[in-house]
């Protein structure tokens, strides 16, 4: 809490549906958000125990800065990933980071599982425990209008549920969180499933006092006009991030169906200015900011006859656009918001779910899996048999399912097809192939996502490919954003909060920090997450590349599999220095 030496962590138990609060002076050395979530984690993480056993733990925290200047807005989230067996870490935005702030907590850690289906409410100094039977089996949508009006604090409460995926345990379910937002990647969905936990709703309705106004609002003040008044974010409000699905095309980084081609015929049908022009019908932002990235697209469908219509509305962005898109060969706007509207009323990670469709349909072409299993033909653009297929992985329905529902490395374990299983240790690719960046900061990023290390950048902004300069861009990223992320930071304002921004805003609301101490603090969270993942036996040079990665072209050509692999190991080395 700021101006507080102290973090005030809540724990709640939901075998013995009791809770305490602790006041935790050791955590403040983490800053807030990774920062005490890893520390939370490595203390209460048991690795001998498989990662949906219900002692496990799952983390929430808020950072240092949540909600109090603008577009410091996301909560994370970790836990032991049942996708990728090893650490898992994920953001989402909404209203639960204010919700939290407003309760006055810095972090909760649930144990435990209720011995029925449940949902819990989180108020300021208390939690209540209740019977989620009827909504169990519902849809993340109904879910979340079912507790809408059972639960007061209307404006003050986040609201978090998972769907049908989550409850059958599929390893890449998400947390739905307010409706557009999520906690997608790594299976948060399925860790809360195993616990009976179908929601959480938290309440704020608390407020706090800054202490020295003038140098608040002065600092405030600084960081909006850079924020409103730059071009720094013009680009999240204006088409979002489905504005990069031309430029990825152009430049040969799109990835189509199941990464055979590095570019999709049908790009201008599906682009962030497409759209726009036939979808678009609001933008709509996070609490706390002023931007208003999430772009809220709707079509009509026809649902009987007689001229019977209904409207259908969802979030899209570039990464639902490639996964849901041109990585399955879907061609047309509709036909993609009908997609998106599927896997959220299911309650999966959109990534996932379309990378692991494109390695069916291509498993499927190739004759390692047939109707038996999938109970429908498979084929590339075919939207119908993949809603069908969708709904049949959410519900485990038969044995192919229930596997492809763990992902598409574990699927191609068992049916064949691991060399073109794009995945990076397990989590499925996100929606960048653009050289050995990519693929490098992939593979060693904390949690093998995109958003580690920013490894594709360098790759779009260099011409000289350096191999030093590369592994050092990673590990100096990777550290820095630990720093992001200990405020929780949206990382598409990564260019507004720089070092510089960060004390600023620090240091008006009761820090005296430097840069020094917040290399340290980098230095503290990284290598918190480092000893997790040494303590679940994850080993970077003992990761597998599908050879899919090698043989379609990135914007920069070709990349070496031996080249790859090498730097691979030097990152390694380079970590065993940075710990030792």
């Amino acid at each position: 809490m700021i101006y507080k030496d102290y973090k005030r962590v809540l724990y709640i138990d939901l075998s013995k549906e009791k809770i305490r609060i602790d006041l935790r002076e050791d955590l403040q050395e983490y800053l807030g958000g990774v920062g005490i979530a890893s520390k939370l984690l490595e203390e209460n993480i048991k690795p001998d125990l498989e990662p949906l056993h219900e002692d496990q733990p799952i983390i929430f925290a808020i950072g240092a800065c949540s909600s109090i200047f603008p577009v410091i807005t996301k909560t994370v989230a970790m836990f032991y990933s049942p996708l990728t067996r090893d650490l898992g870490e994920s953001y989402a935005g909404g209203r639960m980071a204010i919700t939290l702030l407003f309760a006055g907590y810095d972090a909760v850690v649930i144990t435990g599982k209720c011995r029925r289906p449940s949902y819990i409410t989180i108020k300021s100094n208390d939690v209540e425990f209740k019977d989620a039977r009827p909504i169990w089996g519902l849809s993340t949508s109904d879910t979340g209008r079912i507790i809408r009006e059972r639960e007061s604090g209307e404006g003050k409460r986040s609201i978090l549920r998972i769907g049908p995926a989550g409850e059958n345990l599929s390893s890449f379910a998400c947390v739905c969180v307010d409706t557009y937002r999520h906690f997608g990647r790594l299976g948060l969905g399925a860790c809360m499933g195993s616990k009976n936990l179908k929601s959480i709703v938290s309440i704020g309705d608390k407020s706090i006092d800054i202490e020295n106004n003038k140098e608040y609002f002065k600092a405030y003040q600084t960081i909006y006009k850079k924020v409103t008044n730059t071009d720094i974010m013009g680009k999240y409000h204006d088409l979002g991030t489905s504005v990069n699905v031309l430029t990825m095309n152009e430049k040969g980084s799109l990835l189509t169906r199941n990464l055979k081609d590095n570019r999709f015929e049908h790009a201008e049908e599906i682009s962030g200015e497409k759209f726009a022009e036939k979808n678009l019908i609001r933008k709509v932002a996070c609490t706390s900011c002023p931007v208003g990235c999430i772009h809220i697209g709707q079509y009509r469908k026809q649902f009987d006859d007689g001229y019977d219509y209904e409207a259908i509305s969802v979030a899209y962005d570039y990464e639902l656009i490639f996964a849901l898109g041109s990585y399955i060969g879907v061609g047309t706007t509709e036909d993609l918001i009908e997609l998106i509207e599927k896997v959220e009323q299911l309650g999966f990670d959109a990534i996932s779910a379309g990378v692991v469709l494109g390695w069916a349909t291509e498993a499927y072409s190739n004759g390692l899996i047939t109707n038996n299993e999938t109970m429908l033909p498979l084929e590339f653009g075919n939207v119908e048999n993949y809603i069908k297929a969708l709904e049949y992985m959410g519900m485990n329905y038969n044995e192919f399912y229930k596997t492809l529902a763990k992902g598409c490395l574990t699927a191609s374990k068992v049916y064949g097809g691991e060399e073109y299983a794009v995945q990076f240790a397990g989590n499925e690719t996100p929606g960048y192939h653009t050289g050995y960046g990519s693929a490098v900061g992939h593979t060693v990023g904390s949690r093998h996502s995109h958003l580690c290390n920013g490894g594709y950048s360098i790759d779009q902004s260099t011409t000289e490919f350096d191999k030093e300069k590369l592994i050092e861009y990673i590990f100096n990223e990777e550290r820095e954003r630990c720093i992001l992320n200990s405020l929780v930071i949206c990382l598409f304002a990564r260019k507004v909060y720089d070092r510089e921004t960060i004390l600023l805003a620090l240091n008006s609301i009761g820090y005296n920090l430097t840069n020094d101490d917040l290399d340290h603090i980098s230095d503290s969270i990284y290598k918190t997450k480092l000893r997790i993942k040494k303590m679940l036996d994850f080993d970077i040079t003992k990761v597998k590349l599908p050879k899919r990665l090698f043989e379609t072209d990135t914007s920069k050509g070709p990349i070496d599999e031996k080249t790859t692999y090498e730097l691979i190991s030097s990152y390694n080395e380079k970590l065993k220095e940075y710990m030792s």
